[in-house]
């Protein structure tokens, strides 16, 4: 990659490619790969978020039989049960992705996630639910592994903090379209159930689309002419990974300063940013005396923001490669969006009005999202042919921070209630998350890229 020193210079993990007629134009299959995985990210993240606006209507409430003192521990309970079983999962379902193919197994993600979200439209209590949620979790678990290691494989090395940014960015699309697109379904076709009915059709067809059109490797696509192929480039390492090999992978992971420090800057980012996504609806609401359509109007502006951060963020780490190299243009974007994140959350704290309060959570979200794809192309740049596995595991630190983070949310504002601080204690502790994410960042080395049998 042009602008890297040469201490910073990598081997390229691409085979040299071939040479091709002049004449011949690249197919653009590669971008219609892209644009389906957009389409993924967006349903992925409308299934996920949509319950944050469900679980604060009356309707729900009053199906669900939850005595208003019991109210917001079940539905904590409830919003932080998804986040732990796609924890969980985040290595088995890459892992299994590398092994078994991405088509196939993320196409069947797709389809599951889905039934289930329409399933738990028909659910008549908490128990029920709490059952779908975990299973929600876990069929989600692998899809944006997977998806990582479908960019591996279909963009160049230079052009994955873009592609990374897109495909995130849909999951943000998809997020700030929610809460407002579920309140608008809620209101016009018939209740909450009925809204999750439509989700989960609509994710079931998605599923559909996937498998049509998306192939492991260009060498699959009958549409993928030489020259696009040859354009892509080929990755060195590209076999199957071994079930004998799960012990050294494991082993890899374990032994990764960098590894370690991404991982723990994603649980803290996540302790932060889902915040936003499981109670920030409740805060305004409570707090402000915000009304539903309000409070749904106000997250999805704030969720928005994310949209222009996906965009910043992958032109932001691709620049900042060709200009200080790939050890340190890698993680600066990231440093740098946290501590503005971090920033932003303390402000919150001197602020009365509500739109305040929303153009301060925007920036959280929108820095959030500048920060996210240097830790895609980190994961990709240094993960080889188990980059599933390997953002499985980063991710699965990550979605243990959002489900600590729907846990500490209300024992913050229950410890602070005597005296009214709760909500500040809930600030402050979303801005020292960020705050310790950006300065493990710092320790990041993305020119060490993973081996499974001999560490970094």
């Amino acid at each position: 990659m042009s602008g890297d020193s040469n201490d910073n210079q990598v081997p390229s993990p691409y085979v040299s490619p071939l040479p091709s007629d002049p004449s011949t134009r690249p197919t653009v299959v590669r971008y219609q790969i892209v644009a389906i995985s957009v389409l993924m990210a967006f349903i992925l993240y409308l299934d996920r978020i949509c319950l944050g606006e469900i679980v604060k209507t009356d309707a729900f409430i009053e199906d669900m039989n939850l005595p208003p003192e019991e109210a917001k521990s079940r539905i904590g309970s409830i919003l932080g049960a998804f986040f732990f079983t796609y924890a969980l999962f985040q290595v088995p379902a890459g892992w299994m992705s590398d092994r078994l193919g991405a088509r196939k197994v993320l196409a069947f993600y797709i389809f599951l996630w889905s039934l289930l979200t329409g399933l738990t439209g028909f659910v008549a209590g908490t128990a029920g639910l709490l059952v779908m949620r975990l299973g929600v979790g876990v069929a989600q678990a692998g899809a944006y592994p997977t998806s990582s290691a479908i960019v591996r494989r279909w963009v160049p090395l230079n052009g994955r903090g873009l592609a990374s940014s897109l495909v995130s960015f849909g999951g943000r699309l998809g997020g700030a379209a929610a809460p407002y697109l579920t309140m608008f379904l809620i209101l016009t076709v018939g209740g909450w159930r009925q809204t999750l009915w439509i989700y989960g059709g609509a994710g079931i067809g998605i599923s559909l689309i996937y498998f049509l059109v998306v192939r492991d490797r260009p060498s699959e696509h009958g549409s993928c002419n030489e020259a696009e192929k040859n354009l892509i480039g080929q990755p060195v390492d590209d076999r199957k990974p071994e079930l004998s090999d799960v012990l050294k992978m494991i082993l890899a992971f374990c032994r990764s300063r960098s590894l370690w420090l991404n991982s723990l800057g994603q649980f803290c980012i996540n302790v932060g940013w889902a915040f936003l996504i499981t109670w920030l609806p409740t805060y305004l609401k409570e707090v402000h005396k915000v009304s539903d359509a309000e409070g749904a109007k106000m997250v999805s502006i704030v969720l928005s923001t994310g949209m222009l951060g996906q965009l910043i963020g992958g032109r932001a780490t691709d620049w900042s490669v060709r200009r200080f190299g790939l050890r340190f243009g890698r993680v600066l974007p990231i440093t740098v969006a946290n501590f503005v994140a971090g920033g932003a959350y303390l402000m919150c704290m001197t602020l009365d009005s509500p739109w305040a309060i929303v153009a301060c959570c925007s920036m959280v979200s929108m820095m959030t999202d500048v920060g996210n794809p240097s830790i895609w192309a980190f994961m990709q740049d240094v993960g080889g042919r188990n980059t599933g596995a390997i953002f499985g595991w980063a991710n699965m630190w990550g979605n243990f921070g959002a489900a600590a983070s729907a846990k500490m949310v209300p024992l913050l504002v229950a410890a602070g209630a005597a005296n009214g601080s709760g909500q500040n204690l809930v600030f402050i502790a979303c801005a020292s998350a960020f705050f310790i994410a950006g300065t493990a960042a710092l320790g990041m080395d993305a020119t060490k890229p993973l081996k499974a049998t001999s560490g970094d």
